[in-house]
């Protein structure tokens, strides 16, 4: 039988070096052995591990009600990676919403390279989602999960890991409560204020290699020439007010017209099947 100084002396055979060097301390974010594509948003990067969303892994974001918030937080870093491969796609499985060409347009995707794929199951959408990792002309893939399992996720994130795919999933606020082998948690809500000046999207992490988040980040999501078209409809709304005086106003208020209109051009329509 070795003793424990044979033992301790044959470790470095092992790769004791270079496994130790891929252990993260619980109070530091863990990056070294992280591939990570750019959110497209400073503050966001500043507190991901590796500074951007991790490749080769899932990413799961909670949020009140699908179709609200995906393309304004993902669209720079989706349209980086397009640009980076031209022969790469975009699969969307099971979106709630047909995407709205023009408005992605603005946020520089390219359509051509987005594929819709829809089913009338969730086991079916799971299947379709593990289908789409192994392709290898897909660069990532948004799937909208809303019934899937901690086991399912688990598969999801062994297929995201072993094909290195940028793997997104979009699933209610009752997740938050289920045990999850996503490495990164998100929670997205909308922020509405008067002004509309101070950001649009409130990102809470709710689970990061590294110590939690005190706070929520506020991110302005919304491309310049909306928050000009918005900062135009506040101020009609004003001077339509002003001119009225106490008259009743039949249209929407500030508050309520902004994220509106928001929405509405980041989708249109009910999903059909393709």
């Amino acid at each position: 039988m070795p003793s424990l100084i044979s033992m301790d002396r044959a470790l470095p055979a092992f790769g004791a070096v270079g496994a130790l060097s891929q252990v993260w301390r619980a109070g530091e974010l863990g990056s070294a052995s992280l591939h990570t594509v750019d959110t497209g948003y400073a503050a966001l990067n500043q507190v991901l591990p590796g500074g951007g969303w991790p490749q080769g892994a899932l990413i799961e974001l909670l949020q009140p009600q699908a179709g609200l918030h995906e393309w304004g937080l993902l669209a720079p870093a989706l349209a980086a990676i397009q640009q980076a491969g031209p022969g790469q796609m975009v699969v969307l499985v099971g979106a709630p919403w047909l995407p709205f060409g023009p408005a992605l347009g603005a946020r520089q995707l390219d359509m051509q390279r987005l594929l819709c794929v829809q089913a009338n199951d969730g086991l079916a959408l799971l299947w379709a989602t593990r289908e789409a990792l192994q392709c290898a002309d897909v660069a990532s893939v948004l799937a909208w999960l809303p019934d899937a399992r901690s086991a399912h996720l688990r598969r999801l994130q062994i297929a995201a890991h072993a094909h290195n795919k940028l793997l997104f999933v979009f699933r209610p606020l009752r997740a938050q409560q289920e045990s999850s082998p996503a490495p990164l948690r998100l929670l997205l809500e909308c922020a509405v204020n008067e002004a509309g000046e101070a950001g649009n999207l409130l990102v809470h992490l709710l689970k990061r290699r590294g110590p939690p988040l005190a706070a929520p980040l506020l991110l302005t999501t919304r491309p310049a020439r909306l928050l000009a078209l918005l900062a135009a409809s506040r101020e009609r709304v004003r001077r339509r007010r002003e001119d009225e005086g106490a008259a009743p106003v039949l249209f929407p208020s500030t508050s309520s017209a902004s994220p509106w209109i928001a929405h509405a051009l980041d989708r249109t329509a009910s999903v059909h099947p393709h």
